[in-house]
């Protein structure tokens, strides 16, 4: 057994043994059905932190034959297979995670990759003529070790490409290595299965074919892939149900990433989030999310305008087509947006072609984001937030219509104010904050019609007060808490114990003033 070639099962005996195990053993079945067929490359890109380098150990763990891992996964899924121990520890593999060397041999990256590895063959094969291409030696250790093939492993295959942009020579070389180990002469005859990791899909480069061969599964479309990468909604109930937690604030907080139809929940956070039995943004801490600020700053026509519809709730259309794959190359608002959706700054629903903020947390890296980049204006209004929600709890109507106005201020050049979706907009994003501790909804079907904005506090927030917000344009305060009452919005909280707020909103487009009028009331 060696590090990179032929490994030992240890990183994913400890994935296995850890607290929190969701088994994603299914993935294997797909892949066996992959090896040695005509197209035997795959390429999953996802964001950071959603499982590709637990199903990579995985993955090396199963096929390697530099352990026996058949106890490993006796009681997992893939056992049940009728296949199971036809492929189990049948190959030669080699593994790589391309950062680690990236992050130590700028300059020889290439030739440092290939000569860790034949240290690791030299142990069993010295006799080899390790002067000849890659591909030629690994074509030796086939004909070596009678004709077993290999699983070849990559991964963060990207890292290269998309932090060497400026290094053209060294991407090259780099490519032409993938090129041997996927789709030379010689590969086509050792080559059972290759499978590579990133952040990125993989990048169209002119005159390289190194990876044109490869399946791709990203964030955009994931297949049969989708289930086996983040949590799965059933998967995380279980989880909720296993630690005491409230579903209803988990999903708040991590879902919202639709791929191929199916809710799929940032795998470290609900991880994290269970273990210390507390809901709190935790991707943040663990992902370069100053990337927000590099592509939302930039002065696309609409894209502020967009970003800010996203952060206020909405959706909004995006062409994702044309994105090169290239962080480096955002030449338009569709490719900013579609580079946030590929590194999960932004969800993506394939059927409406549209983009979104996918949940608080992701929404709390926005704000985190915008504290430190160019949108000054709009960070200072969401750090008033805060005051105006408990300014709101407490009854305070002429705070509520004070900070109503200077959100007004900020945003009236963002969303022109043509329209009472606009203000629903702007009120959404005045109570920026509020997802912390409430469920947000706009036009909540209620009574006898819908209700503006409902908070509805969440299971851990029980000290918080339920509120019903109705809004108008160009009338007065009275009528919303008149129409509130009368459509019987509260209707909707009829389960809740306790005083609901009735927020009466109206805006004045003569005098562009804002006025509130707040109530308490119980549910009937």
């Amino acid at each position: 057994m060696g590090t990179y070639f032929n490994p030992s099962n240890g990183g994913f005996r400890k994935t296995v043994s850890d607290e929190i195990y969701v088994d994603k053993s299914g993935l294997l079945n797909i892949l066996n059905k992959k090896i040695g067929a005509e197209r035997n490359c795959i390429s999953v890109s996802h964001a950071r932190r959603f499982g590709k380098s637990q199903a990579a150990r995985m993955i090396d763990a199963y096929y390697s034959r530099g352990c026996d891992s058949r106890e490993l996964f006796s009681g997992l899924k893939i056992s049940e297979s009728e296949d199971f121990e036809k492929y189990l520890n049948k190959y030669n593999v080699i593994y790589f995670d391309i950062s680690s060397f990236a992050d130590f041999y700028k300059e020889t990256l290439v030739s440092e990759i290939i000569r860790h590895l034949y240290d690791d063959i030299k142990e069993i094969y010295p006799e080899l003529d390790y002067s000849k291409t890659i591909s030629s030696v690994l074509k030796q250790v086939y004909n070596k070790s009678e004709n077993i093939p290999f699983v070849i492993i990559v991964d963060e295959w990207d890292c290269v490409v998309r932090n060497f942009s400026d290094r053209p020579d060294l991407v090259h070389e780099y490519l032409q290595f993938l090129h041997s180990l996927f789709k030379s002469e010689e590969s086509h005859e050792f080559l059972a299965l290759g499978y590579i990791t990133g952040i990125l899909p993989i990048k169209k480069i002119d005159d390289e074919s190194a990876l044109n061969n490869f399946f791709e599964y990203t964030m955009t479309d994931s297949a049969e892939f989708t289930t086996y990468f983040g949590f799965t909604e059933k998967e995380v109930e279980m989880l909720c149900h296993k630690y005491d937690m409230n579903i209803n604030s988990v999903k708040d907080w991590y879902n919202g990433y639709l791929i191929n139809e199916e809710h799929m929940y940032n795998p470290n956070s609900v991880y994290m989030a269970m273990v210390r039995h507390s809901l709190e943004s935790y991707w943040k801490n663990t992902s370069a999310f100053n990337t927000i600020n590099t592509f939302i700053s930039l002065d696309f026509d609409g894209l502020k305008s967009d970003i800010m519809k996203m952060l206020a709730g909405d959706s909004v259309y995006v062409d994702i087509k044309g994105f090169e794959n290239d962080l480096s190359m955002i030449n338009s608002k569709n490719d900013a947006l579609t580079a946030l959706i590929h590194l999960g700054y932004l969800g993506y629903d394939k059927r409406k072609r549209t983009a979104y903020i996918p949940n608080y947390e992701v929404k709390e890296a926005y704000q985190s984001a915008l504290a430190k980049g160019k949108w000054s204006e709009i960070s200072k209004s969401i750090s008033r937030c805060e005051e105006l929600l408990f300014a709101t709890i407490n009854g305070d109507s002429d705070k509520v219509a004070e900070l109503l106005e200077l959100s007004h201020e900020t945003y009236t050049s963002i969303f022109e104010y043509n329209s009472e979706n606009s203000l629903s907009c702007v009120i959404t994003m005045a109570y920026f904050t509020a997802p912390a501790y409430y469920t947000v909804i706009r036009e909540l079907p209620s009574g006898k019609g819908f209700a503006d904005i409902a908070l509805i506090p969440r299971a851990d927030s029980d000290n918080m007060p339920a509120m019903i917000i109705e809004l108008k344009w160009d009338k007065d305060v009275d009528t919303a808490i008149k129409q509130i009452k009368e459509k019987r919005y509260t209707g909707v909280l009829k389960w809740y114990e306790k005083e609901i707020i009735l927020v009466g909103v109206n805006y004045n487009k003569e005098t562009k003033k804002h006025e509130c009028s707040i109530e308490k009331v119980y549910a009937c």
